[in-house]
C-alpha cells in the first residue's frame, strides 16, 4: 500500500487559525497604536497620559472582544467600561489645568493701583529783610551833651544844635544818602555839610580831619573824625540839621521820628 497521506485541516481548524491569525495582527497593530500616543509627545502633560491610558484601554477592549467573537463565547460586557475609559478621559481632559504660553502676556494684581507722584508741598516763603532805617547815628556811642536851644557863654544867642561828647578821632558816619561838602568856619571849625536827597542839610562841626571832602556818599559811609575844632572846649560832635537848607531845627525830634534815640 502507498503511505498514508498527511491528514489535512479541517475547514474548521482552517477557519480556527485564520481568527488565531487575525487576532494577532490586530493585537500587534493595538500595541503599535499604543506605543505611538504614549510616546508622540516628549514630555506628556497629565491630561494627554489619561488620553493616551484609555485609547490603550479602549483598544484592548475591542481586542478582547473580537477573540471572544472568533472562539464562539459571549463576551463580557465591556461597553461599560469602554464607556467608563471615555468618561475619565474626559474628566482628566476637562480638569487638566491649561498650561500657560510664554508669549501669553502678564496680568497685572487685582489690587495693584497706579502709584500717584507726591504732590509737592508748598515751600516756605523766605522771612522778609528788615527794612533798613532810614536815617543812621551820626557817631556809634549813644549820649548827648549839651541840647538845641541852651544859652551859654559859647554861644552869641543859643545852642543850635546837639553835641556828642565823644573822643577825638572818633569815627562819623553819614546819616543819610547824599552828597558832600567841606569848608571851614571860625565858630563852627572843620565842618562837613551832608545835603539829603530831599534838600535837607545835617552839619557836621569840630572836626579834626576830613575823610570824604566832596562828592556823593552813602548811608553809613565814614565821612570824618571827631576833633575840637573852631569855638570848642573840648572834642565833640556838634550836630545840626537844617531842613531845605534853612534856619536850624531842633535834631532829637528828626532822629527820634526817624526810629533813632541818640540819648
Amino acid at each position: 500500500m502507498a503511505p498514508d497521506a498527511a491528514a489535512r485541516p479541517t475547514r474548521a481548524e482552517l477557519r480556527l487559525a485564520a481568527r488565531e491569525q487575525s487576532r494577532a495582527q490586530r493585537r500587534g497593530a493595538a500595541k503599535a497604536a499604543t506605543r505611538t500616543a504614549l510616546f508622540r509627545v516628549a514630555l506628556p502633560s497629565v491630561a494627554a497620559l489619561g488620553v493616551a491610558a484609555a485609547a490603550a484601554v479602549t483598544v484592548q477592549g475591542e481586542a478582547d472582544q473580537q477573540r471572544a467573537q472568533a472562539a464562539g463565547r459571549t463576551p463580557q460586557a465591556t461597553a461599560p467600561d469602554t464607556a467608563a475609559a471615555h468618561a475619565a478621559t474626559q474628566a482628566l481632559a476637562a480638569g487638566a489645568p491649561a498650561q500657560a504660553s510664554r508669549g501669553d502676556a502678564r496680568q497685572p494684581l487685582a489690587g495693584a493701583q497706579p502709584t500717584e507722584a507726591p504732590t509737592a508741598q508748598p515751600t516756605a516763603e523766605p522771612a522778609p529783610e528788615p527794612v533798613k532805617p532810614t536815617v543812621v547815628m551820626p557817631v556809634a556811642r549813644h549820649g548827648l551833651g549839651e541840647l538845641f536851644g541852651e544859652a551859654g557863654t559859647h554861644w552869641a544867642n543859643r545852642h543850635t544844635g546837639i553835641d556828642f561828647p565823644v573822643d577825638g578821632g572818633s569815627e562819623v558816619y553819614a546819616v543819610t544818602d547824599g552828597t558832600i561838602r567841606t569848608q571851614w568856619n571860625p565858630f563852627y571849625g572843620y565842618m562837613t555839610i551832608l545835603k539829603m536827597p530831599d534838600g535837607t542839610e545835617a552839619w557836621y562841626c569840630h572836626l579834626r580831619a576830613y575823610k570824604v571832602r566832596k562828592g556823593p556818599v552813602k548811608q553809613g559811609d565814614v565821612i570824618a573824625f571827631v576833633g575840637s575844632s573852631g569855638n570848642s572846649t573840648g572834642p565833640h560832635l556838634h550836630f545840626e540839621i537844617r531842613p531845605q537848607g534853612n534856619g536850624p531845627i531842633d535834631p532829637l525830634p528828626w532822629l527820634l521820628s526817624n526810629g533813632l534815640d541818640p540819648r
